[in-house]
């Protein structure tokens, strides 16, 4: 037997009038995860406790079994070690944006219009910049417009706060010490300088220059946010006795998978949009199924968490029917434990994340199936799996894999 967690990040949402009182995944057609669902299991979860709106990270780390209050210190850390920096104890990483500020260092557009080509050469440009001799700035480029920063040195700490306005039309942060220790101080005044020599040698580059001549939003300026130290994770081998793998598309879920000691199967064409190479995504999740080399796979698709904080009502739903197209070879698979689920919810209406419980549902043999045939929200919540914790998630695919041993006599 084969553990997966199938994650289609942000799925969760609510009911929406222009689909007539559904939500996307209620209002799409799902005939692959219908056809589980009948003969599976449903219920609902709340990925940290009920109430709690999850990030992306706490979320995966507490599907995989971590306690996130214990080895969360911030996204940073994820981030870069899902783009390959070699991240050490006493490091500090951010997860950046390049985005677009104006002459007056207004953040116009936080995501430089998605950029998606050549920042690989902003990244070479902002590596050769020195704020202090005592700290090495590391800085990596991960997928469309998103990075890392990497500050390693003597005397460095992750209590401050972020450069990252959140909303356009206002100018970066000041980055603050969030406590009295000249760590802090130290720290906050290297990403203040980070930030503003970024957008110094950024704003003429020649990729910049580039992309205004074709209409496009320069990519000027880098912003810093989710700081935090790197974390001791017990390796997941270690912890569970199953060889895992990481199906992601982008760095922050490879990242998570990574520190946790699994491997990562890199897919050509994912972008993390509801524009990825949906065919290449459905490749490798299927070669990694049917691989022999593992006993466990976290797999991740993006898209839908982007449609719902883009406010893109029928992009959500039609690409949660993408990802159902590509689900139809599992449902096929009788040797497998699959657990389906959001990580999240990211409701339309609210283009952020939010505590709403999400739709799961289970497939693998021996089940007690329940009389719920269609995958949503709503009747998920009738299920016999009932409301879930995530915590409970590895549990439950561990008994169903009938690798957990008794407790007792």
């Amino acid at each position: 037997m084969k553990g997966i967690i199938f994650v289609i990040d942000g799925m969760g949402d609510r009911p929406m009038k222009e689909l007539g009182d559904k939500t996307p995944l209620e209002s799409a057609r799902t005939p692959s995860m219908d056809k589980m669902v009948k003969e599976g299991i449903t219920g609902i979860m709340d990925t940290i406790r009920p109430g709690v709106r999850p990030g992306s990270d706490t979320a995966h780390l507490t599907l995989l079994g971590y306690d996130p209050y214990e080895v969360y210190t911030g996204r940073g850390p994820f981030e870069a070690a899902g783009v390959n920096v070699d991240v050490k104890p006493g490091d500090i990483a951010f997860r950046c944006n390049f985005s677009t500020a104006d002459d007056n260092m207004i953040i116009t557009d936080r995501r430089a219009g998605r950029i998606n080509k050549d920042t690989d050469k902003l990244t070479e440009t902002l590596n050769q910049m020195k704020i202090d001799d005592n700290v090495e700035i590391i800085f990596k480029e991960s997928d469309a417009h998103r990075g890392v920063l990497v500050l390693r040195g003597e005397g460095l700490s992750d209590k401050i706060s972020d450069a990252d306005p959140k909303h356009e039309g206002n100018k970066p942060k000041i980055v603050k010490a969030l406590d009295n220790s000249e760590e802090a101080k130290y720290t906050a005044d290297i990403v203040n300088q980070f930030v503003n020599k970024s957008y110094e040698m950024l704003k003429n580059h020649p990729v910049n220059i580039e992309r205004i001549k074709e209409g496009e939003n320069p990519a000027n300026i880098v912003l810093p946010r989710g700081v935090g130290a790197v974390p001791h994770v017990e390796p997941f081998e270690e912890k569970y006795g199953l060889k895992g793998v990481c199906v992601a598309e982008t760095g922050l879920i490879k990242g998570i998978a990574k520190i946790a000691g699994m491997d990562i199967i890199n897919i050509p064409g994912a972008t993390g949009g509801i524009d990825t190479d949906i065919d290449s995504v459905h490749k490798h999740i299927i070669d990694t199924v049917k691989s022999d080399k593992y006993d466990f796979i976290l797999v991740n698709v993006d898209g839908a968490d982007e449609a719902g904080h883009d406010g893109d009502i029928f992009g959500k739903r039609d690409f949660i029917e993408k990802v159902d197209n590509i689900m139809k070879d599992l449902s096929e698979m009788d040797d497998i434990v699959l657990f389906v689920t959001a990580d999240h919810s990211t409701p339309v209406s609210v283009m952020d994340h939010t505590g709403d419980p999400v739709p799961v549902f289970m497939k693998a043999p021996g089940l007690r199936v329940d009389d719920i045939t269609e995958y949503g929200e709503r009747q998920a919540a009738k299920g016999g799996l009932c409301r879930i914790r995530g915590s409970d998630v590895m549990y439950i695919i561990r008994d169903l894999m009938n690798v957990v041993t008794k407790f007792g006599a």
